[in-house]
């Protein structure tokens, strides 16, 4: 079973000050302008500038991270602040640069549940021993965003190690086409796990029914698709400890689906 093995995550990092480069700029307004949309070169001036790439670099320099790696899978919502960086061979250099690499994006906060999906079937399929799953999150836009002008987003990332053995494995990744239905599934759940299932509700989760939020642990506001696995990478030890199975969900707030990631393990609940 595709299981956590370690992890790390990075919260507001520090930015760098802007450069100005002809050819991102250029890059830019080419991609937009045909769709009748303008670069904003002051939001570029104003924000804060973290790449990806600075992510991974701060994520892979944590202590808890190191060896090597099989598959390395990048995942985001929204587009690096620098557009011509291969940020998944990077962090595959990083991991000694013998792994199977590639992004996963364009997809809102499901990319992450996406590269779940994958990395398991990879490990299922005897193709990688020892997968890294990276979920990035930059701020800074050269056109408007809706969230990351309303939504009081901050650069983030998070990282996970997964491998096959015991652990918080993956037990299944399930999306759903609306709330209701995502609600509806989480009240299964509840119903069913009893007190040693943790329902972990990302920051763009609508309030649910008591017999829901009773075994629920709501992840602070401030991400879009870094949001559960950023508390996952903080807190899946002390999970593994307490609870047979954890269930990671978020709803996406521009596409209004719902997707949840079961994690399960063999550990008996702390008395």
């Amino acid at each position: 079973m595709t299981t956590v093995a370690a992890s790390s995550a990075v919260r507001a990092p520090d930015g760098r000050p802007f450069h100005e480069d002809p050819g991102v700029l250029g890059f830019y307004r080419d991609l937009v302008e045909p769709f009748g949309s303008t670069v904003d070169e002051q939001s570029l001036r104003d924000g804060r500038n973290v790449f990806h790439k600075d992510l991974v670099d701060q994520l892979v320099g944590s202590e808890d991270i190191d060896g090597a790696a099989d598959l390395v899978v990048v995942t985001h919502a929204l587009p690096d602040v620098h557009p011509f960086t291969a940020v998944a061979s990077h962090l595959n250099m990083l991991f000694g640069g013998g792994a199977q690499s590639f992004s996963i994006s364009e997809q809102g906060l499901a990319a992450p549940f996406t590269a779940l999906r994958i990395i398991a079937a990879f490990q299922r399929g005897g193709r990688s021993e020892r997968a890294v799953l990276a979920v990035l999150e930059q701020t800074t836009l050269p056109t408007p965003h809706p969230l990351v002008d309303s939504g009081g987003l901050v650069d983030s990332g998070a990282l996970l190690v997964l491998e096959r053995g015991e652990g918080p494995g993956v037990g299944g990744v399930e999306s759903f086409d609306d709330e209701e239905a995502t609600a509806a599934r989480l009240g299964q759940l509840a119903a069913d796990g009893g007190t040693g299932t943790l329902i972990v509700l990302g920051p763009w989760v609508p309030e649910q029914e008591p017999g829901v939020e009773a075994h629920s642990h709501r992840v602070a506001p401030g991400s879009y698709c870094t949001s559960v696995w950023l508390d996952l990478a903080q807190h899946w030890q002390e999970w593994r400890r307490d609870h047979r199975r954890v269930v990671l969900c978020d709803i996406d707030p521009l596409s209004g689906r719902g997707h949840l990631a079961l994690l399960t393990t063999s550990a008996p609940v702390a008395a």
